[in-house]
C-alpha cells in the first residue's frame, strides 16, 4: 500500500488533486506538483508575514492596564484555555481563568493589523497577575480558505510549475529549470494585499 493517499494533509492553500486537475498533471509529476504547492504556500505566508492554515498556538503575554491582549495569529477560531501567572516572593502562582472572565473581540489598532484580541474582565485587576498564557486555535480550515487566497496560491504554484517545466516564465539569470526566484507575479501580489500583516 502506498504511504501517500488522497487524504494526505499537505501544507497548502489548495488541494493537491485540484491543482493536478487544473494543470493536467498525472502521477508522474506528483513530486513536482507537491513541491510547487508547498513552495507557493510558504512563499505566500512569508510575503504576508502570517500563517494561514489552522493550527494550535501557545502565547505568553504581559497584562497591560487596559486588560486587552492582542493575539499574534488570526483569525482566532477557538480559545482552548487561559491561565494567569503571578510572581511574588520568588513564588509563581499559575491559575486557570474561567471563561466568564475573558472574551475574544475584534481589534482596532491604529495603522496596525491585529483583528483579534482577548479582553480580560476588570474583576481580575485586584489579583495583579503579571502574565497570562493563552492556548488557542487560529487560521483557516482547508475547506474555508478564502477564494482570492486560494487563487493566489494556484497562480503562484502554476507559475512555479511552468518555470520548472522549462518554459522560461519569470526565470532570471542562469535559466536553470529548478531555480526559483523569491519574488512573485504582480497579479498574485494584488490578490494577497488584503491578507498582508500591516506593521507600524
Amino acid at each position: 500500500m502506498s504511504k501517500r493517499t488522497k487524504t494526505e494533509r499537505l501544507h497548502t492553500l489548495i488541494p493537491l488533486e485540484e491543482f493536478k486537475a487544473l494543470m493536467g498533471i498525472d502521477s508522474r509529476e506528483d513530486k513536482t506538483a507537491r513541491f510547487c504547492l508547498l513552495t507557493a504556500t510558504l512563499t505566500i505566508e512569508q510575503y504576508c508575514m502570517r500563517k494561514f492554515l489552522r493550527k494550535k498556538y501557545i502565547e505568553i503575554a504581559k497584562i497591560n492596564n487596559n486588560l486587552i491582549i492582542p493575539f499574534r495569529e488570526y483569525p482566532v477560531t477557538e480559545i482552548v484555555e487561559v491561565r494567569s501567572e503571578k510572581r511574588e516572593n520568588r513564588k509563581c502562582e499559575n491559575v486557570l481563568i474561567n471563561e466568564i472572565f475573558y472574551r475574544p473581540m475584534i481589534g482596532n489598532y491604529y495603522n496596525c493589523e491585529m483583528p483579534f484580541e482577548l479582553l480580560l474582565s476588570q474583576s481580575l485587576k485586584p489579583y495583579r497577575y503579571n502574565k497570562i498564557k493563552i492556548i488557542y486555535w487560529a487560521g483557516y480550515k482547508a475547506e474555508d480558505i478564502p477564494a482570492d487566497l486560494a487563487a493566489a496560491c494556484l497562480e503562484l504554484a502554476s507559475w512555479n510549475m511552468n518555470r520548472y517545466r522549462g518554459r522560461q516564465i519569470g526565470v532570471i539569470g542562469n535559466n536553470k529549470k529548478d531555480s526559483f526566484e523569491m519574488s512573485m507575479p504582480e497579479n498574485v501580489c494584488k490578490l494577497l494585499e488584503p491578507y498582508r500583516r500591516k506593521t507600524i
